[in-house]
Formats: C-alpha cells, structure tokens, sequence
C-alpha cells in the first residue's frame, strides 16, 4: 500500500478524534455541576429531552453544535450558543427541534443564540419542516443585549418569523419547560399550541421581583405565570403536564396527528451503498491542503453504486459536474477537481482553481438541473478564480459572475460540503453560505478564508517591502 494513503489516512483520523473529544465536551453545555443541578429540579437536559422526543437519536443530524465555540469567554462561554438544535423524526414524521440549555446561563440569549435560532426557523421554512420549541431561558443575556436586540436579524425577528410560518401552514409547537421571560413569551404564545410543565415552567412579560419593583405587588412567580394560572386562569397556555415527560408525550401525540405537506417532486430510487468504501477517504484526502488528489475518486465513495455520470467530461476539467444519487436521491455534484489537469491544447491547469472554461461548464450544468428539478451538491476544495493576464483578458471576471448568478437564482434544494480549502470568490461561486445551501457542513480538512494563510502573508511581505521602498529603504 502507499506509504502517503497510511499517512494520510492516520492524519484524517485524529483530525476527526479531536472533533469528537470537542464535541463530547461541548454536549455538556454548562458542565456536570450544572447538570446535576439541573436535574435535582426534576428537570431533563436539552440533549435529553430531544433525545427522548425523537423516534431515534442516531437518525438526526445536529445543526451548529459548535456554534459559540471559543465565543464570550469573558462572560463564561456559550457551548451550541446556549440552544441545541436538531432535525430527526418524531412520529415518522420529519421535524426540527430547538431547545434552550438552561445549564448554560440558565439559558439565556447570547447573540450567538438569537442567530442560531433563526437558523433553525430558516430551516423550517425551506423545508416546510414542523418546528419544536422546547422552552427554559431566562431571556436576552442582559451585559450584550445592545447586540441581540435592536437589528433586523437580532431577537425581535424569530416573533416576526413565528407569524410568517404560521400563515405558510407551517406547525410551531412550543413547550414551556422552564422560564420564559419578557419578549421571548411570545415565542411559545406565537405557536400554534403551547404547553407548560406544572410547578417548573413558568411565562410572564415581568418576574415577580420587576412587578414588585415596578407597581408594588408581592406575588410569587407560580402565582404570576405558573401552569395553573395560565392554563386555569389567563387561557394562555393549552395543556398542562406533570413533568418534562408527559410534556413531551403530550408533543409526540399531537405531532402524529398532522397531516403530510404535498411531496417536492424531487426523483428517488431504493438507495444503495457506494461501491467503493467510504473508509477509504481517510487515505485519499491529503494531509496538506495544498496537495493535488482526484475528487472524482471521493465522488466514487459518496454516491450510490458509485455510479456518476459526468457532463462535459473534456471541458473545464477543474470542475466535476454530473449526475448521481445520493441515499437514492437524483442530484446534480458540481466539484473543484484538485489534480493538474491537461487541455486538449496542452495548457496545465491547476487543481481547486476556477477558470473560465469551468466557470461557464458549472454554469450551464445548473441551469440544467434547474430545469429537471434536480438538487445539487456542491463539493468545494476552492482556492478562487485563476488570476493573472491571460484570465483577466479572457474575461474570467465575466464567466465567474456568471456562475455566481446561476448559482444565486437556482430554484432547486442547494447542499454545500465543504472538504478542504474554501477562498476568496471561489467560496461564493460553489454555493457558500451566503448563497442559501439548504445544509453547509464542514469536514474536519475544512478551511474557510479570503485567502490562504501562505498567500495573506506574501500579499503583506510584498506591500511592506513596497513601503519600505518608498521610504528610501534599498536594501531589504
């Protein structure tokens, strides 16, 4: 075996263990003391209760996990931005599930928060997908609440967005498993039904110590926004439950009753394994991101039987563009291929680099799988545009902006892995996140920047050196 495929294979592999170790740190949000602080209330987790609404834990895929990684560690840290997210099935049915973690500030909104929530609600809505809100904040995190509240896309917006699915036919059910304060009770009231676990879940605009505070009255928080009251009293809440399980039994039995959204249309087939094994891209992935390997031979151990059929296979060979399946779904794989490639006229073109050839391939596959309702994934290893004379005088500026607007007006359901680098307006023309991928995800070899680290420091040597230059310094 090649001696580069155990190497390569070995570096993948603690790669993706380190992801793992930061992961299994990250599910404990707050930490164990917090956990079991939590759970002396008679409370479940957030990763708990999702886990037990779901039909199984290991079909669900975890949206932003690592969302708030490293943030605000001056005011403690904020793992999964205080909120876990998932899509999974719940009564076989499809739906996406937020729940505050109230082990990390007793749940409240960082800005990290509110933007991670809106994820989930954009989800929702492109994928008419049921949303569960699992409910236990102390609202906006009070020291940044400059920075979650007065914007367009700061907190206000999920109430807005709460509006707009309910008039797109999209069911919202909220539980109230904990506090819920101020602005964000109208959250789970904005819902289409809401329930409130007894003696822990409490709602109201005001907490007993700013009403006493603010009009003078002594009240308890049950007696001001417990479940009796708002299910006995105010009719704002519709179903009391005795605890976080009967809380989310009672979501399990109304989720099963919904009736099923009219089908995409999307083709699909029985799915099949991939001929080739998946494992070995452990080895065919390079170490170094700036190593040449054949995409097409990732393609091979992705798609079903690993059968791809490749469109303008001669042409703009910097780019893969073909047809597949995926889990037996028809999807149009566009790719930065990252190995030299040689032109019918001889030219050496440069692996993970666009030129116009490829450019204007991409962009005529897309409207190609717009018109047959195709979905498309976007495999990015992008180092940008080809620069230099011989492609600005060939109008590489022109046929990029081309395929960035074909990208950006595709109709169709857009997926983006990213497997290595992702630069400058390369990240944009292979569908980054700016450009409205249904899913990004990012694999362990991920690198995401305007420019790699060893370009951004010859681009600043040079303009140094020129500075320096002018300022009569001969001799650097």
């Amino acid at each position: 075996m090649d001696l580069s495929i155990n190497k390569n294979e070995d570096h993948n592999k603690l790669l993706l263990s380190d992801l793992r170790k930061r992961f299994a740190k990250v599910k404990l949000g707050g930490g164990e003391k917090r956990i079991e602080k939590h759970h002396a209330k008679g409370k479940m987790t957030a990763r708990e209760r999702i886990d037990y609404l779901l039909d199984d834990k290991n079909k669900s895929i975890e949206i932003g996990a690592f969302a708030g990684d490293g943030m605000y560690k001056e005011h403690g840290g904020c793992p999964s931005g205080g909120v876990v997210v998932k899509i999974g099935y719940i009564m076989g049915k499809q739906c996406i599930v937020v729940a505050n973690d109230a082990t990390v500030k007793a749940g409240a909104w960082f800005p990290i928060t509110g933007k991670k929530n809106l994820r989930a609600q954009e989800i929702s809505i492109e994928n008419k997908l049921p949303i569960i809100y699992l409910v236990d904040s102390a609202g906006v995190y009070l020291p940044m609440q400059d920075e979650i509240f007065p914007d367009k896309e700061h907190f206000g917006r999920i109430f807005r967005n709460n509006a707009v699915m309910s008039s797109m036919g999209i069911t919202q059910i909220s539980a109230i498993m904990g506090s819920c304060v101020a602005g964000g009770a109208y959250l789970p009231i904005m819902s289409d039904e809401a329930i409130i676990v007894d003696k822990t879940g409490s709602i109201f605009l005001a907490g007993s110590y700013l009403v006493k505070a603010a009009i003078g009255e002594s009240i308890d928080n049950q007696s001001l926004g417990g479940a009796t009251t708002h299910c006995e009293i105010s009719g704002v809440t519709d179903y009391k439950a005795k605890d976080d399980k009967d809380a989310l039994d009672k979501i399990k039995n109304i989720v099963s009753k919904i009736g099923d959204f009219d089908t995409a249309g999307y083709n699909r087939e029985k799915a099949a394994k991939p001929a080739k094994d998946p494992q070995e891209i452990y080895g065919i992935l390079p170490r170094s991101r700036a190593e040449q390997y054949d995409m097409q031979a990732i393609i091979d151990r992705l798609v079903d039987n690993s059968e791809f059929e490749e469109y303008k296979k001669g042409y703009g060979q910097t780019i893969l563009t073909g047809y597949a399946r995926i889990d037996g779904w028809a999807v149009g794989i566009i790719a930065n291929q990252r190995t030299l490639v040689k032109t019918k006229s001889g030219e050496m073109q440069f692996g993970g680099v666009i030129y116009s050839d490829s450019a204007d391939k991409a962009t005529r596959f897309i409207a190609n799988c717009n018109q047959k309702k195709i979905p498309l994934v976007f495999l990015q290893d992008v180092t940008g545009f080809m620069v230099g004379s011989k492609s600005e005088h060939g109008g590489i500026i022109k046929d990029g902006a081309k395929m960035v607007n074909a990208v950006s007006n595709s109709v169709v359901p857009k997926f983006t892995i990213i497997i290595g680098n992702s630069y400058g307006a390369g990240n944009y023309a292979m569908c980054g996140k700016a450009y409205d991928p249904r899913l990004i995800a990012a694999w362990p070899s991920a690198n995401l920047a305007v420019m790699s680290g060893n370009s951004a420091a010859k681009v600043l040597l040079q303009i140094e050196t020129a500075s320096l230059k002018k300022q009569g310094e001969e001799n650097i």
